[in-house]
C-alpha cells in the first residue's frame, strides 16, 4: 500500500510537470493527487500505520488541512491585497520611477530588492508583490518568466537568512534551534551567494533592452478617476499592511495568516470609505468586493493539492523513514543537509525540517549548532531547483502561468550553481561544524 502511494504521488507530479503537453491544468492533478493517497492511507490503515486506530487518520487530515489552511488564507490575503493595489494603479508609482530597459539592469535591479524584501516581509509575500511589478515592467512574455525564475531565487535566498524570511526558519526560530541574530550573521553571505552566483552567471549572456507594456493593464472594471492622492495612498498602506504582519505575530503570537486578514480588513474598510460617493460601478472596481473575484482560484487549489498530498507521505512516515535512511547511510551533516534541501524541491520543505527537528534533539545538536544553520539555508533555498519546491515557487507559477518545464530547462541549473555556491561559502567560513 505504501508503494502504491508513493507511486500515486508520482504520477500526479508527472501530471503536474507534462501540464502542457496533456492539456489539462495542474490544478486538477494536484487535487486528485491529494485525494487518492488520504483515501488510500485511509484504506490501508491497518496495514500501513497498525499501531493506530479507529479515527486517526481523519484526526491527522484535520490536522494538516488546519496547517494548511493558514498558508492558504495568508496567500489569499496577500494576494487580495496586491490585486487591490494593482486596481489603483499603484505600482505605477513604483514603476513610473523605474527608467532603466537595459535587461541586465533591471534584473540585478529586481533581484537585489527582492532578497532584501524577502527578509522583512517573507518569500511567499514577496513573490506575489514582485510578480505583479513584473507585469508593469515587460511586455515579452519570455522575459517576464526568466526575471519571475529569478526572483524566485532570489526570494528564497532571502528569505532563509531571516528569522520571518520562510516558514521553515519561523519553525527553527520558535523551536529554539536557532537564535534570530545568529541565523542573521551566519546565514547571510550564504543567502547572498545564493544569489550573486546566478545573477552573475546571467548577466554574462542576457543582453538588449526591454519591451515594456504599450498600455498598462488595467482591472476589468475602469478605475478612471483614481487620483494620484489615492493610489499613493493605498500603495503605501497594502505595502504597510504587508510590513505589518510580521509585527503582528511578534505581538500577539497568533499566526501570520491573522495579520494578513487583519491587514486585509483594515485595507477593505478604508477604500469602502474612500470611495463612497463614487458611482456603484466604478466603486465596484476598485473594492475589496471587486478585486476579488480576480484571484486565481485554481492556483490556490493547486497549492492545497500538493500540501495534502504531501502530508499524506507524512502521516504515513514515509517522510520520517527517509530522513532516518539518511542518518544511518551518510551521518555528515553536510550531506544530509544537502539531501534535505535538494528534496525540499520536490516534496515541501515544512515536514521535512519538522521531521529533521523531530529526529535531532538540541541535545544532539544544540542551539544555533552548525546542524541548523545550514538546515535553514538548504530547506530555504533547495526549493527553487523545482518551481513548485517553494511557495514563493508555487505562487508566482500561478500568477504568471509559468510552465513547469520550461522553468526546469532554463532556471533549474542556475538555481542548482547558486545552492552550492551558498554551501560552499557556508563551508569556508564555518568549517565541518
Amino acid at each position: 500500500m505504501l508503494l502504491l502511494i508513493v507511486a500515486i504521488f508520482v504520477i500526479g507530479y508527472l501530471g503536474i510537470a507534462f501540464e502542457h503537453p496533456l492539456k489539462v491544468d495542474k490544478a486538477a492533478f494536484a487535487i486528485l493527487t491529494g485525494v487518492v493517497c488520504w483515501v488510500l492511507l485511509g484504506l490501508g490503515q491497518e496495514v500501513i500505520l497498525p499501531a493506530t486506530e479507529g479515527e486517526f487518520i481523519n484526526e491527522a487530515l484535520l490536522h494538516h488541512v488546519g496547517e494548511i489552511a493558514e498558508i492558504l488564507f495568508f496567500l489569499l490575503g496577500a494576494m487580495t491585497i496586491v490585486e487591490l493595489v494593482d486596481s489603483h494603479d499603484g505600482f505605477s508609482v513604483i514603476t513610473d520611477h523605474i527608467a532603466t530597459a537595459n535587461r541586465v539592469r533591471l534584473l540585478w535591479l529586481v533581484c537585489i530588492v527582492t532578497f532584501f524584501f524577502s527578509a522583512i516581509l517573507d518569500n511567499m509575500t514577496t513573490a506575489i508583490v514582485m510578480a505583479a511589478l513584473l507585469k508593469k515592467l515587460l511586455a515579452d512574455q519570455e522575459d517576464r518568466w526568466f526575471f519571475a525564475g529569478m526572483v524566485v531565487i532570489a526570494a528564497n535566498a532571502g528569505g532563509a537568512w531571516s528569522p520571518i524570511g520562510d516558514v521553515t526558519t519561523i519553525m527553527l526560530w520558535i523551536g529554539g534551534q536557532v537564535t534570530a541574530a545568529n541565523i542573521v550573521v551566519k546565514v547571510f553571505l550564504p543567502g547572498l551567494a545564493c544569489l550573486l552566483a546566478p545573477l552573475l552567471l546571467v548577466s554574462l549572456f542576457l543582453k538588449g533592452e526591454l519591451k515594456r507594456p504599450k498600455e498598462m493593464p488595467h482591472s476589468a472594471t475602469s478605475n478612471e478617476g483614481a487620483s494620484s492622492f489615492e493610489q499613493q495612498l493605498i500603495l503605501g498602506l497594502g505595502v504597510g499592511g504587508l510590513l505589518f504582519v510580521p509585527l503582528f505575530k511578534s505581538i500577539t503570537h497568533l499566526p501570520p495568516f491573522m495579520g494578513m486578514l487583519f491587514s486585509l480588513g483594515v485595507l477593505w474598510v478604508i477604500t469602502e470609505m474612500l470611495h463612497r460617493n463614487k458611482t456603484r460601478d466604478h466603486r465596484h472596481g476598485l473594492s475589496v468586493a471587486g478585486v476579488i473575484r480576480r484571484i486565481d482560484t485554481p492556483s490556490v487549489l493547486f497549492f492545497l493539492g500538493i500540501l495534502l498530498a504531501v502530508a499524506s507521505l507524512q502521516t504515513a512516515g514515509l517522510l520520517g523513514q527517509f530522513a532516518l535512511a539518511l542518518d544511518q547511510t551518510f551521518g555528515n551533516i553536510y550531506t544530509i543537509n544537502i539531501l534535505i534541501g535538494l528534496l525540499s524541491s520536490v516534496v515541501d520543505n515544512v515536514p521535512l525540517v519538522a521531521g529533521a527537528m523531530g529526529m535531532y534533539t538540541l541535545d544532539v545538536y544544540p542551539q544555533d549548532h552548525t546542524f541548523w544553520e545550514l538546515l535553514a539555508y538548504c530547506a530555504g533555498t533547495g526549493g527553487s531547483v523545482l518551481i513548485i519546491g517553494s511557495a514563493a515557487g508555487v505562487a508566482i507559477m500561478g500568477i504568471l502561468k509559468i510552465d513547469f518545464l520550461w522553468y526546469l530547462k532554463k532556471i533549474s541549473w542556475l538555481a542548482l550553481v547558486g545552492y552550492f555556491s551558498g554551501v560552499g561559502i557556508y563551508y569556508l567560513l564555518n568549517g565541518a561544524g
